[in-house]
């Protein structure tokens, strides 16, 4: 018996849908496409919102940055939830790994008393830092424009309450599980002196309500002098006297920074080069926010660097100004 099969090839009738065709021609369309572009509720506003009566819900005026179209602020990641929660969960097991590691062997809490003192001190307390950047980035999930914006900010906002969690845990390595950490870090963070400036610096962006002013001064500005500052300058200088264990798990933190930066800088990128108004912006932002900035972190640098504090913030500021320098602000 002879069995023929016959295959028969099917031509789509297209191959996007119209809003993608129109942008990207007659082809294929991306994941990332597909969900990043043209999807900003436009039309039928029915109702205003009680707290800003004088504007629409989605209402592109919620920052003084004026663009053309508001989907060139592509994410050179193309992160959408699928690619976003893969790449994230991947990261996450090498990183419990390391901290099984760590725990399992007690590196941390069998540290000299003043190094676990260091620790809480210095690094504990940007818990606090990370809660606010995960509430910073959630106004600009919230009031931003167009969606090649707001998804990738509510993914920033996820992955700041993950760099809020891996602190603590942190902690809880220092102390044994006793959880006394965490509280020396939440008094730290409100009442310690040298904390003061930073925490003033956070609730001085709640109330900022610009949201490409926010990405400005949390996501461009102030990381860029925070994580540096401490998984860097401050950690370097542990390892040097009490060996490699926290380094391992600080390494994480920079590299999630780095990672992110492409987003954000993408961002500036785009916003300064449509036009000298959105440069001239911008670049006023920056330096007031790094102004701001700089002052906030002298006592803590001082207290977690010591003499070292002036030439560490130096550091961290030339290498800033190299960034700043490749986006033209």
């Amino acid at each position: 018996m002879t069995v023929e099969i016959k295959t028969q090839g099917v031509k789509p009738i297209r191959n996007a849908y119209a809003h993608l065709e129109a942008r990207f021609g007659n082809k294929a369309a991306t994941r990332y496409q597909e969900i990043a572009y043209d999807t900003q509720s436009t039309t039928n506003f029915h109702y205003k919102p009680l707290w800003d009566p004088g504007r629409d819900l989605y209402d592109a005026g919620r920052t003084a940055v004026v663009m053309k179209d508001w989907y060139d602020f592509k994410d050179p990641r193309q992160y959408y939830y699928g690619s976003y929660t893969t790449t994230r969960a991947k990261q996450q097991d090498a990183l419990d790994r390391q901290l099984d590691f760590v725990g399992k062997r007690d590196l941390l809490r069998l540290l000299p008393e003043t190094a676990r003192a260091q620790i809480i001190a210095n690094l504990v307390p940007l818990r606090h830092y990370e809660w606010g950047a995960n509430m910073n980035n959630c106004h600009i999930s919230a009031y931003g424009y167009g969606t090649a914006i707001t998804q990738a900010a509510s993914m920033a906002t996820m992955d700041r309450l993950g760099m809020a969690q891996h602190l603590s845990r942190i902690g809880l390595l220092t102390d044994g599980n006793s959880g006394e950490a965490l509280d020396e870090g939440k008094r730290q963070w409100t009442d310690e002196a040298a904390w003061q400036g930073v925490r003033r610096e956070m609730e001085n962006m709640f109330v900022t309500h610009d949201y490409f002013e926010l990405l400005v001064a949390q996501d461009l500005v102030a990381d860029s002098l925070v994580y540096p500052l401490f998984y860097e300058q401050f950690e370097s200088r542990f390892a040097a006297e009490h060996g490699s264990a926290l380094s391992s798990l600080t390494d994480y933190l920079m590299r999630w920074h780095q990672e992110t930066n492409r987003w954000v800088d993408a961002c500036i990128k785009t916003a300064v080069s449509e036009s000298p108004a959105n440069q001239a912006l911008i670049a006023g932002w920056i330096d007031k926010w790094r102004s701001a900035w700089n002052q906030a972190l002298q006592p803590i640098a001082v207290s977690a660097l010591g003499t070292d504090a002036d030439a560490s913030l130096a550091a961290v500021n030339e290498v800033f100004d190299a960034r700043l320098k490749k986006l033209r602000v």
